[in-house]
């Protein structure tokens, strides 16, 4: 049966189905309710996502079909943590779930069904938790109002940033976009192009991408500026002033009968009709997503502007992970206080000052044999320094990080001194080429099991050149044993991290690979 998205804890009134609500709650009462919060994660990844919320939160997580997403239960006053989640990208309230919504065969009664769905739904609770969540956006943002970052620099920042194996523009779209539309299924009919924004009322249809929403995939954008109905749900901070939404529509399967842009259109015109909202696809206020999946359909309200990925890099270069990816990868090899993790092939650092960061009991190498990636990574620790400068009552001394220039075949630290490797390898795409792999591999493969502790040691790797690391991981067989592989998507390229653990015997100096 279908599950709303949030629900008042026990000893409170039931919240209406069908938005018949009272308007804004105060602080206390909102604080009581519970809200059932969507999370998109990294592909691959949604256990690590999952043991995160459990671990910080308390609270047990659903694993969605559609891979990328977990859902889990938290109280309206918990929201704050979970923003500081470290392994989800966006976060979204749910206002009600199918797990098996039947489609109606033909195009015109399926998108009718979808429509009639809007008048049904139980806005009124999750929109108070987005008025709660804009309330701690808004004190956040004033207390750190003294060190704000320039515009010209934000714009930078998501201007230039790239994701791993994926291309300049738009990357963080492409990726989430592979992974929220589960694009492991071949054969699934997915839309992961930029939908159009129709305005329901005048016909007008514009195409753009949002700079706040950088990883939407399927995007028609409803939204205008009128007052709610009733009192429904209207945010307080809006008061008088139109309040302004979009739609965004993801969908993935190949047995829907509309696409995702009909969808969005539709269902955004009856979200339109029902609050006398007007369409405005890049200054919004309120961003409701409708996700379908197969016969699985979720709808939610966004409670995040931009994706929680982009905490640690300032500084960019041609292949920047990801730092919800670069958890995922750390939590996977279970950091233990003291130990010495290394990263030979750190790119612009967003591996070593993540694990820094959240694993500041260990102490951390960086290195690359790219002086240019050397430099950003310097910058993006420097970045982060004064940012941990700028918070009140800041007692942090530093960060328990190194970075060096080296030659990963030849490192400069001695045999059996490291307890953890964790890397992203070069996938010869944007950085070398799959012919050198042949040969890097193996010698870096053999170069990480001299400097890692025998016995103890683990390696974990992310690589999308499967073939040529399979054949040299076989030819490492006697230093490294494969434990997990985690498939990925990055960017658009099914990836995989490979958990790899040292093996007693001694690695030796020299070595003939092939």
């Amino acid at each position: 049966s279908p599950s709303a998205g949030l629900r008042q804890v026990p000893g409170m009134a039931e919240t209406e189905a069908g938005g018949d609500g009272q308007g804004p709650t105060s602080c206390e009462e909102g604080l009581k309710l519970a809200a059932v919060i969507g999370a998109t994660v990294p592909t691959g990844f949604e256990l690590t996502a999952a043991a995160e919320v459990q671990e910080k939160l308390g609270s047990a997580s659903r694993i969605s079909r559609d891979r990328g997403k977990i859902y889990f239960e938290v109280p309206a006053g918990s929201l704050p943590q979970v923003h500081r989640l470290r392994s989800v990208d966006n976060l979204f309230v749910v206002v009600q779930d199918f797990k098996d919504y039947q489609f109606k065969a033909s195009k015109e009664d399926a998108l009718k069904d979808l429509e009639d769905l809007v008048k049904k739904l139980p806005w009124t609770s999750p929109l108070k938790v987005w008025e709660l969540n804009n309330s701690l956006k808004k004190k956040k943002s004033r207390r750190k109002k003294p060190s704000v970052q320039p515009a010209a620099s934000r714009e930078k920042l998501q201007g230039e940033g790239e994701e791993e194996g994926s291309d300049p523009k738009g990357t963080n779209r492409e990726e989430d976009s592979a992974e929220n539309s589960a694009s492991v299924e071949p054969a699934s009919d997915q839309d992961t192009e930029e939908t159009k924004a129709a305005e329901a009322q005048n016909g007008e249809e514009e195409q753009e991408e949002d700079p706040e929403q950088p990883d939407t995939k399927d995007e028609l954008q409803e939204g205008s500026g009128s007052e709610t109905k009733a009192g429904e749900g209207q945010p307080s901070e809006a008061g008088s002033k139109a309040l302004k939404f979009r739609v965004t529509c993801n969908r993935a399967g190949d047995k829907h009968s509309f696409t995702s842009n009909e969808a969005a259109r539709d269902f955004g015109g009856a979200v339109q009709e029902h609050f006398q909202w007007k369409a405005d696809m890049t200054d919004f206020d309120v961003e409701v997503l409708l996700n379908i999946h197969n016969n699985e359909v979720v709808v939610g309200i966004a409670l995040t502007e931009e994706s929680l990925h982009r905490r640690n890099i300032t500084h960019f270069g041609p292949t920047t992970l990801r730092s919800t990816l670069a958890y995922g990868m750390l939590r996977l090899c279970d950091p233990q206080p003291t130990d010495i993790i290394v990263d030979p092939m750190c790119g612009t650092g967003a591996i070593p000052i993540e694990g820094a960061t959240e694993w500041p009991s260990c102490y951390h190498i960086a290195g690359d044999n790219n002086p240019q990636a050397v430099k950003r990574a310097a910058n993006n620790i420097c970045s982060l320094l004064k940012k941990q400068e700028s918070k009140e009552s800041s007692t942090t001394l530093g960060i328990p990080l190194d970075i060096i220039q080296w030659d990963i075949c030849n490192l400069p630290l001695r045999t059996g001194c490291v307890d953890i490797i964790v890397s992203d390898m070069p996938f010869g795409k944007r950085i070398g080429s799959k012919k050198k792999n042949w040969d890097l591999y193996p010698a870096c493969l053999m170069e990480m099991g001299r400097i890692c502790v025998p016995g103890t040691g683990r390696a974990v790797l992310l690589t999308q050149d499967k073939k040529c690391f399979a054949k040299a991981l076989s030819r490492m067989g006697h230093i490294w044993r494969k434990g997990q592989t985690v498939w990925v998507n990055v960017g658009g390229l099914h990836a995989a991290v490979y958990l790899l653990r040292r093996t007693w015997e001694r690695a030796e100096e020299r070595r003939s690979f092939w």
